[in-house]
């Protein structure tokens, strides 16, 4: 049985089962405004690269869903139903409206410490927001998830890396107003671990002031 759960730009996701036991199946579906071979090459190309990336985040201590198994006829990939997680986005929204912020906190800096893993092993995710980060609940404290790597790469480049902390800054603070504080957080974790952080945090600054020359222009 396949129950839908939600459509993206790059797939849909879907309940499901794997020998046996729950799983999501992601299926990239065809984009009919693409020339057919060059579709095929993306979409192989990219399935390949999600692939890789959520194997190489294991062997880096990061955690994300197990791939079970992958369909190249179909497109999909079959990995780790995560149990007991939410979407980041939904839980600062619910803990914002409490007045709930030291655990928003903690779990802000926690989700900048596991993007430094993922840069400090070259992996540049792509599409950094805060619906793309799940939070697991442990005895004493909240873990990230990190899922969604569609538009992952590889890439050791200080401006690919600082163009990933923008596009999640611009994403977090237009879907969380009056939050700069808990990117703030972010970028506090992202330093305590990052290597060459100064130089990541310089190029981000360096990015804002490109958008900002942007927006005036026009």
């Amino acid at each position: 049985w396949y129950q839908r759960r939600v459509r993206g730009a790059e797939g849909r996701l879907f309940e499901t089962t794997f020998l046996g036991r729950p799983c999501l199946m992601k299926e990239r579906f065809k984009k009919s405004y693409r020339h057919p071979v060059l579709d095929e090459k993306l979409t192989n190309k990219r399935l390949a690269q999600e692939c890789r990336t959520l194997c190489k985040c294991r062997t880096l201590g990061i955690r994300t869903p197990t791939v079970y198994y992958v369909d190249h006829k179909t497109n999909s990939i079959y990995m780790e139903y995560m149990k007991n997680t939410a979407v980041l986005k939904d839980f600062i929204d619910e803990h914002v409206a409490r007045g709930e912020r030291t655990a928003l906190e903690d779990l802000c800096y926690n989700v900048g410490y596991t993007i430094a893993l993922l840069h400090n092993g070259d992996i540049v995710h792509g599409d950094l927001t805060s619906s793309n980060v799940l939070v697991m609940k442990r005895i004493d404290k909240y873990d990230c998830v990190m899922i969604d790597f569609g538009l992952s790469s590889n890439s050791s480049l200080i401006e690919d890396k600082g163009v990933d902390l923008y596009v999640l800054e611009k994403a977090f603070l237009s879907t969380h107003p009056n939050s700069q504080d808990l990117f703030d957080k972010i970028l506090a974790g992202y330093c305590s671990v990052a290597r060459g952080q100064k130089t990541v945090v310089a190029k981000l600054r360096e990015i804002r002031m490109r958008g900002r020359k942007r927006s005036m222009v026009g």
